[in-house]
């Protein structure tokens, strides 16, 4: 069963969303910046997995300049006491905003 979580870390002025599975692993993870609403990151584990085992030396780097990283640690329980605290959030805003992040990612630069 996957699950979706937000959070917000201020330091960054980043708000981060994540699409978790059953033992609460990143398969995706989307990041914007709060201040203008410009995303910084919308990464998934199966293509950086996909990427690692092409077989090129600098694939996963390209692929991180581009996409972001995904979190590399399972995400604690609900009911832990985090700082950040993580909210929940349906999987259709999710995806809303991995497809929003995805294309402002794919634009060549300078457009």
């Amino acid at each position: 069963m996957l699950t979706y979580v937000r959070w917000y870390w201020p330091d960054d002025d980043l708000w981060n969303y994540d699409e978790l599975d059953a033992d609460r692993w990143a398969l995706r993870h989307v990041e914007l910046r709060g201040s203008d609403g410009i995303f910084l990151a919308a990464a998934s584990l199966a293509e950086v997995l996909i990427a690692r085992d092409s077989g090129t030396v600098s694939a996963v780097a390209e692929y991180e300049r581009r996409y972001g990283v995904v979190p590399e640690a399972p995400f604690p329980p609900p009911g832990s006491v985090l700082e950040p605290a993580l909210e929940s959030l349906s999987s259709g805003e999710f995806e809303r905003l991995w497809r929003d992040a995805r294309r402002q990612l794919e634009r060549p630069a300078g457009t």
